[in-house]
């Protein structure tokens, strides 16, 4: 099985490793996990430390002259790599540790295919850059289609807030128009943004700088894209390097209300 992995085509190999990386989470919740601290209030598993060599197993195997970096352990290959594969093992750990099964797996290749599992509701959300997809246990495949008409935000609340005081996820909440116009959701978990671009959720909002290369969420951010949904920072410019945060919404509508409300008077 190994020696066919070169065979895989990027997409394949997102969705391989993944799906590896799943395996590994769902085949050890609920057991009693070592933690790894890592300062602040954050922390690592077994779960995540196992569930990244399953991943780096794969993508070594079918592009062993690609780079990688990987939230556990870091960077590896060459420095000089003409490509990067993003992992993030296990995207909500504090979820998964206190036994919340809303999790992710997340593999992105930097600039072109990703795929975000969900080891317990058994679907794998893939992209090859164009166009996005979520296959199911079934096995069926039904292309992302991103729709506002759930109402729903996923407001990521969880520090650090580098914008503040002038953007607080806090302070969208509380604005009056959001009530009005939206539902807020808190998964703490980039698996929602799997939702937005799937027509599960209107948008998803988080604080943060530049996000587009981060390995928790590149993967998120491409199906986002590919699946057609308007992705911007919070302050409504693209996403990338010097960036501030990240809008991810189904429709320009959606988007320019979020953007109208985080621009408002309660926002600073």
């Amino acid at each position: 099985m190994i020696s066919s992995y070169g065979e895989l085509d990027d997409t394949a190999v997102a969705v391989t490793a993944a799906r590896a990386g799943a395996d590994v989470v769902r085949d050890l919740y609920g057991r009693r996990l070592a933690r790894i601290d890592k300062g602040g209030g954050d922390f690592a598993t077994t779960a995540d430390a196992e569930a990244e060599k399953a991943i780096l197993g794969v993508v070594r195997a079918a592009r062993p002259d690609d780079a990688v970096l990987g939230e556990e352990s870091g960077r590896q290959g060459s420095a000089g790599a003409a490509r990067q594969w993003l992992v993030d093992p296990l995207c909500g750990t504090l979820n998964y540790a206190v036994g919340n099964m809303l999790v992710a797996v997340n593999v992105a290749l930097r600039g072109g295919a990703a795929a975000v599992a969900d080891p317990f509701a058994g679907e794998v959300f893939r992209t090859d850059g164009t166009k996005a997809w979520v296959r199911r246990e079934d096995g069926a495949d039904t292309l992302l289609e991103p729709t506002p008409a759930t109402g729903l935000v996923d407001v990521n609340l969880d520090p650090p807030f580098p914008n503040a005081p002038g953007f607080r996820a806090v302070d969208l909440l509380a604005h009056p128009g959001f009530a009005e116009r939206f539902r807020p959701r808190v998964v703490s978990t980039t698996l929602a943004l799997t939702w937005v671009a799937a027509g599960r959720r209107a948008a998803y909002v988080t604080d943060g700088g530049d996000l587009s290369h981060s390995v928790h969420f590149a993967a998120g951010i491409a199906l986002c894209r590919a699946a057609g949904c308007v992705v911007t920072g919070i302050d409504g410019a693209p996403v990338g390097q010097g960036g501030r945060g990240l809008v991810a919404a189904a429709d320009a509508e959606t988007h320019r209300q979020l953007m109208s409300l985080i621009a408002g008077p309660n926002q600073g």
